[in-house]
């Protein structure tokens, strides 16, 4: 019987990717986001190309009962869970202070509200399964604050924090939490955060396949962290050792619009 994935963020970008490097290896996978065009056109696509099963399931990820809805639906439909991959994730660039109160609490329910609501609710039967993999999407953000993007951040340290603390929690139970931070990812998220044109933007970016392939190979191997790109393991090391003024002064100049 093949095993199943969850994957929120699925339409694309990493989760896109992700959701191809599940169904080659065999995996039926539940498709979890907004657009429910591009999730339909990719679940056709896998589904012929590797002779899996699909489900879509079009849901707003920043609405508080969203994480219910979709473990309801599957539990209705028998569907079993074996890897959930939290990737679903909203960006704000910009001053808080002058930032929209409304678009702050989407971001932080989808960042981690309902990553946390949803993998509280899968976890029990994987536990008594004995088996099971999670995937939380952090960030290299996960591991600095960043004036310009103060909430962004602080969201992303809870989903490190939480997912790292989880996987202790969880040793010897059969089930793994990996948490992949990627860096600088070429994505729509910039477009849709408002960080078009800051100078981070200007340095080495990682294709979205590329992240899903190391997040993917971690996960498997049950890591649990995953750090995508030499340039972001170095900037993990500066984060760790450098002193936090030059630190958060590094952030805010690399997160200033150009233009």
């Amino acid at each position: 019987m093949a095993k199943t994935a969850l994957i929120t963020g699925a339409s694309e970008g990493i989760g896109y990717e992700l959701v191809k490097l599940f169904a080659k290896d065999g995996y039926d996978c539940v498709l979890a986001a907004r657009n429910k065009k591009k999730m339909d056109q990719l679940a056709a696509e896998v589904e012929k190309s590797f002779g899996i099963k699909t489900r879509v399931i079009t849901k707003d990820l920043s609405l508080p009962e969203s994480a219910r809805e979709i473990f309801d639906e599957l539990k209705a439909a028998n569907v079993p869970v074996d890897v959930l991959i939290n990737n679903a994730g909203l960006g704000i660039c910009g001053d808080f202070a002058t930032s929209d109160m409304d678009r702050n609490m989407h971001m932080l329910q989808v960042n981690m509200i309902t990553l946390t609501k949803l993998t509280w609710l899968f976890l029990p039967d994987m536990l008594k399964r004995k088996s099971g993999k999670i995937m939380n999407v952090g960030s290299i953000a996960s591991f600095t604050p960043s004036p310009n993007f103060a909430l962004y951040n602080a969201s992303k340290a809870y989903v490190l924090f939480f997912s790292e603390a989880l996987g202790e929690e969880l040793k010897g139970t059969g089930v793994s939490v990996t948490c992949l931070c990627p860096g600088a990812t070429r994505t729509n998220w910039q477009a849709r955060a408002g960080a078009e044109n800051i100078r981070l933007n200007r340095l080495r970016m990682i294709d979205a396949k590329s992240v899903a392939e190391c997040g993917y190979k971690g996960l498997m191997k049950g890591k649990r962290l995953v750090v995508p790109g030499i340039d972001n393991k170095i900037t993990l090391i500066s984060a760790k050792f450098a002193p936090r003024a030059f630190v958060l002064k590094s952030a805010r100049f690399l997160t200033q619009k150009t233009s």
